[in-house]
């Protein structure tokens, strides 16, 4: 996978970094899955958009460096039905 250019920095979307700054709200909602996770968003619950749904991410130090997207699954897991068995 290619990375982005150093000199360029970490890509964060200014919409979502404007409605951290600004937000006195404990949950913040975001649909921008590509976004990098940065120190300064360490403890913050975030809500992030899988296509349908909110699903709530709590940043941890873990994750600095990775994507929001990383973290919310957009597809989901396929459950086959059980026969049912005859007498």
């Amino acid at each position: 996978m290619a990375t982005r250019s150093i000199w360029k920095g970490p890509f964060i979307n200014y919409n979502f970094f404007d409605e951290i700054r600004s937000s006195s709200k404990n949950m913040i909602r975001t649909t921008s899955r590509n976004t990098v996770i940065l120190p300064f968003l360490i403890g913050k619950p975030i809500l992030v958009h899988n296509g349908k749904i909110f699903i709530p991410v709590y940043i941890t130090e873990e994750m600095v460096g990775h994507k929001l997207g990383e973290f919310v699954a957009t597809r989901l897991r396929h459950i086959y039905k059980e026969k049912k068995k005859k007498k």
